[in-house]
């Protein structure tokens, strides 16, 4: 029988040997598809005039699904296209003949981090599209995707993760007219089957013991009872913050941290062969 001891251990290798978000691009690209999915049939239900599964008493009715692959900056992603009976619809996200997406990846990852309200989710569906849609589909598709990121930032969570690591990524966005750099937070857990899974996402202007405290509170809530391994930057706190609410959680700095850390002390002359070793 496997117990809490092993467990630890498993996640103590585990800890040494992962590379913290490295494959951060496999969680774009799950959320890059389910976006483009939801708006599709958004368009669709725009298109014919009513819902999916309502009965309408018009001629035009949907007759499936088409599906393709479209080549990303993520990689190549499967899409599925609504199709209608008349075969008038002709899809604006992703035309029928459109092979290559590009400039959504980060757009579309912002839209899933927790902290936007529904005006700048607006603005950023319509940016998305990048081309004059008419309000009533605007409207059509930020009701459809606003409950699939609902659904997704409070989908409930496993009970115990091994290891979860704490950190950010940086994303271009458009804010007041400009391309500007914006932090987006990230929980990225490893559960019991060793398999990685995107907890959450978060917008703060500061990043701080405070907002790590919310954020781990919200994991709890979410039913989150034990993580075993935490790793982190080095913010002042945050060993506190997370034992606050995970009193057992070992707390230990990040390899990527680590490296930047250590890369400080590396003479200019020798970081391109240092880097190199340590990436092998």
């Amino acid at each position: 029988m496997t117990t809490q001891s092993d467990i630890k251990k498993l996640a103590e290798q585990m800890a040494g040997s992962m590379k913290s978000f490295d494959d951060i691009k496999d969680f774009q690209k799950q959320l890059m598809q389910s976006f483009i999915d939801t708006a599709l049939e958004a368009e669709m239900e725009d298109h014919l005039g009513y819902p999916k599964h309502e009965k309408a008493d018009k001629p035009n009715k949907r007759n499936g699904h088409t599906k393709k692959r479209v080549r990303s900056d993520t990689g190549d992603l499967e899409i599925s296209t609504p199709r209608d009976r008349d075969s008038s619809f002709e899809p604006v996200l992703v035309a029928k003949q459109q092979t290559r997406i590009s400039g959504l990846d980060d757009k579309i990852i912002f839209l899933y981090a927790k902290g936007q309200t529904t005006t700048e989710i607006v603005e950023s569906i319509k940016e998305l599209y990048d081309v004059d849609i008419s309000s009533s589909l605007v409207s059509r598709v930020t009701d459809n995707i606003l409950e699939d990121i609902t659904a997704w930032q409070n989908r409930p969570l496993s009970s115990v993760y091994p290891i979860v690591y704490l950190d950010c990524i940086v994303v271009k966005v458009r804010q007041d007219k400009q391309i500007i750099n914006k932090a987006i937070y990230l929980a990225l857990g490893v559960g019991l089957d060793g398999k990685k899974e995107l907890l959450g996402m978060w917008l703060s202007e500061n990043e701080g013991a405070k907002f790590w405290l919310g954020v781990l509170t919200e994991l709890q809530n979410r039913g989150v009872q034990d993580i075993l391994i935490a790793c982190v930057d080095g913010l002042k706190g945050f060993p506190d913050a997370i034992n606050t609410v995970y009193p057992n959680a070992q707390v230990q700095l990040c390899i990527v941290h680590m490296v930047r850390y250590s890369m400080k002390f590396v003479p200019w002359t020798d970081k391109k062969a240092v880097a190199a070793d340590l990436k092998a």
